[in-house]
C-alpha cells in the first residue's frame, strides 16, 4: 500500500529523502568533528591524563555511543506508538542542542574536573537523541519508496556520512587556516560545534515539512498500532530471532569495520604513521568523496542482485584486507619509520605481574607500577614497542637497539612528581629514538599519497557495500507495527557497543601489546564471526512488500 502511493509521487519522496539525510548528515557532522578534534579535546579536558588523554577522549567519544542503545528503546516504541515524523523531529532536537552545548563547555583549567564530567555528561545525552535518529530516518524514507528501488531511495541515508564528513573536514580546515595553532588549541576549537546550529535549523525547518508515512498512517486507521512494542519483539520468537540476526549477522561487522575505515585510519595516520594533519585531511576527504558514490551504487545493486551477497563482500573485503592495508599505509606513508622500527626495534623490559591493561573509560586509575608507566610512556610518543618478560624485576626498562632507559616505580608520587618522572623519562626516550633513526614526522616528499589513497578507497569499498543496503534490509526484516523498535535496537548496539568502543579498544590494544596492528584483530574477528551469520542464517528480503510482513 504505502510502496504504491509513493511511487506516484516523486517530488514528494524527493523532499522525504532531503529531510531524512539531512538529519543523518548532521549526525555524522558531530560524529566528525568530535572524532577528528579527539587530540585537542583530550588537550582541554583532560589535561592531566598525560599518556592516556588519547584513550581518555576517545573514551568520552565511545561513551555516547554506549548511550545509544537506550535511547533506541524509548524513541523506537514513541515511533512504533505515536508515528514517525514527531519522534524523529524531536530526536535531532535533542541532539543538536547538546552538540551546541559541547561547544561552549569551560575546559578543565577553567573548572577543574567538573569538565570533563560535563563532557560526559552531554555525550551521554547525544547518544540517547541518536539512538532514535537513524531507525526513524531510514524507516521513513523506506515506508515511502517504491519496492524495487527501495535500496536505491534508503541509500540516501547512507551517503549522508558522507556529506556529515566532508562537512566537517572543511569546517575544520577554514578554521584551522583562519587562526594559530595555539589559537584553535584555546578556543577556535569550539567553532565547529557551535556552527552545527546552523545544520540544526535546517534539519528541523524540512523535517517539519514533511507528512506522516503512509505504513504507519494506513497503521494507526486500522486500529493495529502496537500497544507495547517492546515486550512484543521480546515475547515473539521471530522478531526477536531476526533482531539476534541482525546484530550478529551484519550489525556489528557494519559498526566496528565502518569506524576502522573512516575513523580508526585518521587516528592511525597521525598518531602512528605521524602524517601531516592536512595531507590525512586530504586522504580522508578524497576517500570520502568516493564513498559518497559508493554508498548509493551499492545499495542500488543491493535492489538487482539482493541485499544479502552485497553485504557478504563488503564484510569479507574487509576482513581480508585490513591487515595488508594498515602494513600497506605505513609502508607508503612513512618509510623513514618502518626502516627505523627495522633497524632499532623498542621493547619494554618488565614484570608482566605489574602490567594491565590500560583501558580506563572514566580515568579513575593512577597506572603507577612500573611497566604501565614505560609502555605509557612509549605510547604517549607512538612509537610500536615489544614486550620482554623479567619475573622479579622490581623496574622496567626501555631499549632502543642498543640502549636501555630505566623506569623507575612511581608509587607514592603526588602528581607533580609524577608528571615530572615521566617528562624526564620521555625526554630520555625521544634522545634515544632520535639517534637510532626515528623521525619526528613523516616526511611529505617520501610518502606516496596515491598509493596510501588507493589502501584507503579499498576500505571504503568494503564499508560502503556493507552499509550501503543496510538500512533497506532492517527496514525488510520487521512489520510496521514493532519496526522502529525492532530495527533501532539492534543498529544502535552494533553501532554503539561495539562499533562505538571500536577506536578507544583498538588504541588500548596497541598500547597494552606495543604492536601497532594488534588493535586491527578487533574488527576483523568481530567480521569474521558476522560473515559465518549472514552467510548461513541471513535470508533474502530485496523487494519484500512491507504490509506483507504483518
Amino acid at each position: 500500500m504505502a510502496d504504491k502511493s509513493a511511487s506516484k509521487s516523486f517530488g514528494g519522496l524527493k523532499t522525504i529523502v532531503a529531510a531524512s539525510a539531512a538529519g543523518t548528515t548532521f549526525e555524522w557532522y558531530d560524529f566528525f568533528i568530535f572524532g577528528t578534534l579527539t587530540a585537542t579535546i583530550a588537550k582541554n579536558f583532560f589535561a592531566n591524563a598525560g599518556a592516556l588523554g588519547t584513550i581518555l577522549a576517545l573514551a568520552t567519544f565511545a561513551v555516547g555511543f554506549i548511550a545509544r542503545p537506550v535511547g533506541a528503546l524509548v524513541f523506537g516504541h514513541i515511533g512504533d506508538r505515536k508515528g514517525r515524523k514527531g519522534t524523529f523531529l524531536y530526536t535531532i532536537l535533542v541532539m543538536g542542542l547538546a552538540t551546541i552545548a559541547i561547544g561552549l563547555l569551560p575546559t578543565h583549567a577553567q573548572i577543574g574536573n567538573l569538565a570533563p564530567l560535563l563532557l560526559v555528561g552531554l555525550r551521554i545525552i547525544q547518544g540517547f537523541a541518536l539512538g532514535g535518529e537513524y531507525g526513524g530516518a531510514a524507516i521513513y524514507v523506506a515506508e515511502h519508496a517504491p519496492a524495487d528501488q527501495r535500496g536505491l531511495y534508503t541509500g540516501w541515508i547512507q551517503t549522508s556520512a558522507a556529506f556529515g564528513l566532508i562537512a566537517a573536514l572543511i569546517v575544520i580546515l577554514i578554521t584551522r587556516k583562519t587562526m594559530t595553532p595555539a589559537a584553535f588549541d584555546d578556543w577556535g576549537w569550539r567553532i565547529p560545534f557551535i556552527i552545527s546550529s546552523g545544520l540544526l535549523a535546517v534539519s528541523v525547518y524540512i523535517r517539519a515539512r514533511t507528512a506522516e508515512s503512509p505504513a504507519f498512517k494506513a497503521l494507526h486507521e486500522a486500529g493495529q498500532v502496537a500497544k507495547a512494542p517492546l515486550a512484543e519483539i521480546f515475547t515473539r520468537w521471530r522478531h526477536l530471532k531476526g533482531m539476534l540476526i541482525a546484530l550478529f549477522g551484519f550489525m556489528t561487522a557494519q559498526g566496528v569495520i565502518w569506524y576502522t575505515a573512516f575513523f580508526y585510519t585518521q587516528v592511525f595516520l597521525t598518531s602512528i604513521v605521524r602524517l601531516d594533519a592536512a595531507l590525512m585531511n586530504g586522504l580522508i576527504m578524497g576517500m570520502t568523496l568516493v564513498s559518497a558514490l559508493l554508498y548509493i551504487a551499492f545499495a542500488a545493486l543491493s535492489d538487482k542482485i539482493g541485499r544479502k551477497p552485497v553485504l557478504l563482500f563488503g564484510i569479507i573485503l574487509a576482513v581480508v584486507s585490513f591487515f595488508p592495508g594498515f602494513h600497506a599505509l605505513m609502508k607508503y606513508g612513512n618509510p623513514d619509520l618502518e626502516a627505523a622500527m627495522r633497524s632499532a626495534p623498542v621493547s619494554v623490559v618488565a614484570d608482566s605481574a605489574q602490567c594491565h591493561f590500560q583501558f580506563d573509560l572514566i580515568g579513575t586509575h593512577a597506572f603507577t607500577a612500573p611497566c604501565d608507566v614505560a609502555k605509557g610512556i612509549v605510547t604517549s610518543v607512538n612509537v610500536p614497542y615489544a614486550s620482554e618478560r623479567a619475573p622479579g624485576q622490581a623496574g622496567a626498562f626501555i631499549r632502543v637497539g642498543g640502549q636501555t632507559i630505566a623506569v623507575p616505580s612511581a608509587d607514592g608520587l603526588d602528581p607533580a612528581a609524577l608528571k615530572a618522572m615521566k617528562a624526564k623519562t620521555a625526554a630520555a626516550l625521544k634522545t634515544a629514538l632520535k639517534a637510532a633513526g626515528y623521525p619526528d614526522k613523516a616526511d611529505p616528499k617520501k610518502a606516496n599519497l596515491p598509493m596510501m589513497f588507493a589502501v584507503l578507497v579499498l576500505f571504503a569499498i568494503a564499508a560502503c557495500a556493507l552499509y550501503g543496503p543496510m538500512a533497506s534490509l532492517l527496514v525488510e526484516m520487521f512489520p510496521t507495527r514493532v519496526r522502529y523498535t525492532a530495527m533501532s535496537l539492534p543498529y544502535n548496539i552494533g553501532t554503539g557497543w561495539f562499533g562505538g568502543i571500536q577506536p578507544a579498544l583498538s588504541f588500548a590494544m596497541v598500547t597494552a601489546t606495543g604492536s601497532i596492528y594488534f588493535g586491527l584483530w578487533y574488527p576483523v574477528i568481530t567480521g569474521g564471526v558476522a560473515a559465518v551469520v549472514t552467510l548461513f542464517f541471513l535470508k533474502e528480503t530485496k523487494g519484500r512488500d512491507l504490509s506483507e510482513i504483518e
